[in-house]
């Protein structure tokens, strides 16, 4: 009996070629495409002042892009450009950082977005917080950007109102007060003119001195002084928050009642901030940096406003300049350093 048994034909030696071929190029894509390193995204950080004048914002900053899951070094690169208060600088570094082609730019006040958005309009642009982005000529409108530059504001214009209210029941007869801030600062204007409504409302008559030089803040106080100011009151700038520990005290020597623009000022033994919690907005800053690098646009991703505020006193700072801090006013406090 013969058994019906299909022999297979063996393989012609081209094809078998063709197969080994075809499956040692295959390899070796997945090889090369195994070795190819992941695209690590950079960041520019751009800010006129110095690093240590704002460790706590950049470390806020820090904060939100690990809640986001990054993480700085591994996958995720910092370039960061500061300008030590030198002003004509920040051009300089903002244009270092256009040449660096970094992914994003987070800028650190009104200042550094202004030299970023006169270095790039394709670049994005993230501002970690600004005092009036429509009138800065930043963003056309809060909800429709419309440009590369979109982030936080800390326009919040019944900040001068509260600022007025408080210093008042700390200094009952106040009646003229010194307004130091830098003329070259986008946003001082604004400020200056919704603290001056404000002043008319409390009867009180306003003095403003601009720092434009670190060698203008000792000026300042002795024009205050001269001036017979009761108080006085501080608007960011990067020349102040540069030499802030003198601007405290100066205060303290001239025994001037001063409310500041932010907390680490009374850290530094200023007597009392009300203010957007800045260090909140750098935070927040990080969900724009993520979306960004995810592919949304700039110019869709609406301007958001501050949702935090922080009243802090310093007892200690009150008791060098002999003031007596209400207790309904130290019962307001978020913080009060003792």
């Amino acid at each position: 009996m013969i058994n019906n048994v299909r022999m297979r034909r063996p393989l012609r030696k081209t094809t078998l070629a063709s197969i080994l071929f075809a499956g040692a190029v295959l390899a070796a894509a997945v090889i090369v495409e195994a070795q190819q390193p992941t695209k690590v995204p950079r960041i520019g950080f751009l800010s006129a002042t110095s690093r240590s004048a704002i460790s706590a914002r950049t470390e806020a900053l820090h904060q939100g892009l690990r809640e986001l899951g990054y993480v700085e070094g591994k996958n995720i690169t910092i370039e960061y450009r500061f300008a030590d208060g030198k002003v004509d600088h920040v051009l300089q570094n903002a244009a270092e950082l256009v040449r660096l082609k970094v992914d994003v730019i987070v800028t650190a006040g009104p200042t550094d977005t202004h030299a970023a958005k006169e270095s790039t309009n394709t670049i994005p642009i993230v501002m970690a917080f600004d005092t009036d982005p429509v009138g800065n000529g930043f963003v056309a409108s809060l909800a429709r950007p419309g440009g590369n530059i979109t982030g936080l504001s800390s326009l919040a214009p019944e900040i001068s109102g509260k600022q007025l209210e408080l210093m008042k029941e700390i200094v009952p007869r106040l009646s003229r007060m010194a307004v130091l801030g830098s003329s070259t600062e986008p946003g001082t204007a604004q400020a200056l003119k919704e603290t001056e409504l404000a002043a008319q409302a409390f009867g009180v008559q306003l003095h403003h001195v601009d720092i434009l030089d670190r060698k203008d803040i000792e000026n300042a106080f002795r024009a205050a002084t001269k001036g017979r100011a009761d108080a006085a009151l501080v608007f960011t700038s990067p020349v102040l928050n540069l030499q802030r520990k003198q601007v405290v005290d100066l205060a303290a020597k001239n025994r001037l009642p001063a409310i500041y623009p932010r907390a680490d000022y009374v850290e530094d033994g200023g007597l009392m901030t009300y203010s957007v919690n800045i260090n909140d907005l750098y935070r927040r800053s990080a969900t724009y940096v993520d979306k960004i690098l995810k592919g949304a646009k700039p110019a869709d991703l609406p301007v958001e406003q501050p949702t935090k505020f922080e009243f802090i006193i310093n007892l200690k700072a009150a008791q060098q300049i002999g003031r007596t801090i209400p207790p309904n006013v130290l019962a307001r406090a978020d913080k009060v350093i003792r």
